[in-house]
């Protein structure tokens, strides 16, 4: 065996003993172990914080039909009709108010809605619609985080079930007839969503 010699014993007898750096190695191998550890650790945390801010889009039988009439209600208790905000490029945001994606992505929604109403007239519209979070958490969240857009509550699930959200944030995009156009299934960043908006409008638009 590679390891091991044999040597001759004062009784006569031959025994075998591990060759002298048989040891050695023993006292390496832990260190080895532990430093694959650190780097298969370090790979992990990479690919978790990884791309954070590309946004995914993903295929929906709504894109390129008309979005569905889904009802909600504002903050101030009105009612809020998904069909009688045709006209305007429409933006629904999803939310969940501890959603951590929600969170680190918010900076990122209130500079695409100055950059959309520096557009004026042809800017987009943004609608957050809040999932399973109260009134006063929602209204908590954006006193401490900043942002001033209309938040639409949905308590019988009707945006949710109507466009198929199971998480959140997923962000949803409808023209000015009322088709979807697009739907992102991961965070979205401000300039992602307005360079994603201006494709969509076309070169004539």
């Amino acid at each position: 065996m590679a390891d091991l010699h044999q040597e001759q014993r004062r009784d006569g007898v031959v025994g075998i003993e591990p060759e002298p750096n048989a040891g050695r190695r023993r006292r390496v191998a832990p260190y080895i172990v532990g430093g694959v550890a650190i780097v298969a650790l370090a790979l992990f945390v990479v690919l978790l914080t990884a791309d954070t801010g590309r946004q995914e889009s993903a295929a929906s039988p709504l894109i390129g039909n008309v979005a569905p009439d889904s009802k909600g209600v504002l903050a101030d208790g009105s009612p809020f009709e998904l069909s009688r905000r045709k006209g305007s490029w429409v933006v629904l945001n999803f939310f969940t108010h501890n959603c951590v994606p929600c969170i680190r992505e918010q900076p990122e929604l209130i500079e695409f809605t100055k950059q959309q109403r520096a557009l004026g007239n042809d800017g987009a519209e943004l609608y957050t619609v809040v999932r399973d979070s109260t009134r006063d958490q929602v209204a908590e969240f954006f006193a401490e985080r900043g942002g001033d857009w209309p938040v639409v509550y949905d308590p019988k699930y009707e945006f949710s079930n109507d466009f198929g959200v199971a998480l959140v944030p997923e962000t949803w995009i409808v023209d000015p007839s009322g088709v979807v156009r697009a739907r992102i299934i991961t965070e979205v960043t401000a300039e992602g969503l307005g360079a994603l908006i201006n494709q969509l409008r076309g070169p004539s638009q």
